[in-house]
């Protein structure tokens, strides 16, 4: 077998012709061109018959044996119509680009699963070339599909760095994946995904799941007014353990004997667990609670109530039942948990949502965690647009595979 042969049986390059080969130390050299004679295009793909120049261009190969692989050609410059003075079009990299598309993948293939360092000596390049390389990929894999037959959308924000960073997260409730990101957490965010979406797939939206963020909600109801807002199971019932635990702060503060103060130490996870997880002296500290203090038991009461009205099924009945809550609520004289009706009364829609459609953002926090889990293997990012890159190669469905090239097995 001649060296080409062998080295085009090692590339595996479609549509290009292997010219030669040079050994180094540690290194090899091969000179490879294009199998069309006529070049293209890089910016429009249409064939270019002028010729501008030519100059000696490398890109990096995957390694062979521990030997670092480089492809060498006099890539030509041509005279473009549309386009003007480009290089031409090869099929082994992108435009521009100093690495083969092999490569690349490679590199992304294994940036899924280990931090950004281990990349970098894998692969042996810089660190913030694997950053650029992980770009590459996804623009070349996302193609402006991803937004299209959206129908059932999740909202959420996920922060980033300190100082109020953060990340708008846009998730597909049917393909479970991430399908939009961008940097921020307001309306105008938002307002840049709906753009993007435009007119016509806008008007295919039916339910948005979202937390109860009045830049999200004002960002929806504006721009997506028919799309039915559900607010998270979870985030309404925080409201409601987030008013008792209030309460008994201040109620400790307002109890003068330490005799009085003592009946309440060690009740807040008392009251926030669910009757059912409760142990046999909790359950006993929680009946004396009903006797010695009963605002807070009627604190109590309200947050189990309300957890099980939205844990029911009958639209109709959960519409009721919330309704006589509001009321109950505002007849407690707890201030914190008329502060919960009001919000509930504001978004009564919404929350009944909830049962209606069976939807929540459990699958977003779910993918939120998936790329926090990113972030601490990454150890943090410096920039939002990094994290965004990570976000879409790990939890968008871009399905990557390891680049094994080795000759044919012939029997």
């Amino acid at each position: 077998m001649r060296v080409t042969s062998l080295l085009r049986s090692l590339l595996g390059l479609k549509h290009t012709h292997v010219l030669g080969g040079r050994f180094g130390p540690d290194s090899l050299e091969i000179a490879v061109a294009p199998a069309t004679r006529v070049p293209r295009c890089s910016g429009c793909g249409c064939k270019a018959h002028r010729i501008y120049d030519r100059r000696r261009r490398e890109w990096r190969h995957l390694d062979f044996g521990g030997m670092q692989v480089s492809l060498w050609y006099e890539l030509r410059r041509v005279n473009c119509r549309r386009c003007g003075v480009v290089s031409e079009m090869v099929p082994w990299a992108d435009p521009g680009g100093r690495f083969t598309h092999d490569f690349e993948e490679h590199t992304a293939y294994l940036a899924q699963r280990a931090d950004q360092t281990t990349v970098a000596r894998t692969m042996r390049v810089a660190w913030r070339t694997v950053g650029a390389i992980i770009e590459r990929v996804v623009q070349r894999h996302r193609n402006g599909s991803q937004l299209d037959g959206l129908e059932h959308i999740g909202l959420d924000e996920l922060s980033y760095r300190k100082h109020h960073q953060y990340v708008t997260t846009v998730v597909d409730h049917v393909s479970e994946r991430v399908v939009w990101a961008a940097e921020g957490k307001n309306a105008a965010t938002v307002g840049r995904f709906f753009d993007e979406l435009g007119l016509e797939r806008m008007a295919g939206l039916r339910t948005v799941t979202l937390d109860m963020s009045a830049a999200y909600v004002q960002a929806v109801e504006s721009r997506a007014p028919h799309a039915q807002l559900v607010f998270d199971r979870f985030h309404v019932q925080r409201l409601a353990q987030d008013a008792l635990d209030e309460l008994r702060r201040a109620e400790v503060r307002s109890l003068e004997e330490d005799g009085e103060r003592h009946a309440l130490k060690h009740t807040r996870w008392v009251l926030l667990k669910n009757p059912w997880n409760l142990s046999t002296v909790e359950a006993e500290r929680l009946a004396c609670l009903q006797r010695t203090n009963r605002r807070l038991y009627r604190g109590y009461l309200l947050k189990t109530v309300l957890a099980d009205i939205l844990g029911r099924r009958q639209v109709g009945v959960v519409r009721n039942k919330l309704r006589e809550w509001i009321s109950w609520a505002n007849r407690s004289r707890l201030a914190p948990f008329k502060r919960v009706a009001a919000t509930i009364r504001r978004y009564f829609e919404g929350i009944v949502a909830i049962v209606a459609t069976g939807l929540n953002n459990g699958r977003t926090e779910g993918l939120n965690g998936k790329i926090r889990t990113i972030t601490r293997r990454a150890y943090g990012f410096h920039s939002a647009s990094a994290l965004i890159s990570f976000i879409f190669l790990c939890c968008s469905g871009i399905v990557l595979h390891p680049i094994f090239k080795s000759p044919p097995l012939h029997p």
